[in-house]
């Protein structure tokens, strides 16, 4: 539980390794129960998740404002983001899960762009509980045969990410003013640090 709670708040901890061994001990001693592993899994996958929502909302956001520009994100950059995470911040946070890379940081940009709480909360507890059943399953009946479906669904969801970046990044350059424009609209004004702790 703590490895995988440790990812959702933006370590690099293999949490999934440390699920899939624990279901896998699970399946050939017989010592430990499964369903207690999926549980503990999920739960601690929506306690990070949290966590690293929390991070992103209290400090990420205000830290963004003040030094994005030195990672060429302005004020018009960070709305659009904003806007983007609010009309599909939902399935950012769902696949994130399945995704190694995501998994880490999707909490933490929910929190930045200001998902609300109520949508963060439905899409980090279904994701971290289906995820937490595939693998812990997974391990479970498959034993030390998962690595292999583990390997072949890590190489088909980073040729799924890449095609969809690609995707995304094409779109975002053709529509770029609307968008820029739809976000100025839906976030008018100047953004506000939430905190003056910097």
């Amino acid at each position: 539980m703590a490895f995988v709670g440790a990812e959702g708040l933006g370590l690099p901890i293999p949490g999934e390794t440390v699920l899939v061994a624990a279901a896998i001990y699970a399946g050939t001693t017989h010592e430990l129960d499964i369903g207690f592993v999926i549980a503990a899994s999920s739960l601690g996958g929506l306690i990070g998740n949290l966590g690293g929502f929390w991070l992103g909302r209290e400090l990420g956001h205000d830290l963004l404002l003040r030094y994005g520009h030195y990672l060429h994100l302005d004020e018009s950059k960070l709305k659009v983001g904003q806007y983007l995470f609010l009309r599909h911040g939902g399935k950012v946070v769902f696949f994130g899960r399945f995704i190694a890379f995501l998994r880490t940081f999707a909490a933490i940009l929910a929190g930045i762009n200001e998902m609300p709480l109520r949508h963060f909360l439905v899409a980090a507890t279904t994701s971290s509980i289906l995820w937490s059943a595939i693998f812990g399953l997974g391990g479970y009946f498959l034993g030390e045969e998962v690595h292999r479906f583990r390997s072949t669904a890590g190489i088909v969801a980073g040729a799924a990410v890449i095609t969809v970046a690609v995707i995304l990044y094409i779109f975002l350059r053709r529509n770029w003013r609307r968008i820029e424009a739809e976000a100025e609209q839906h976030f008018p004004g100047h953004l506000q640090p939430r905190h003056h702790l910097l």
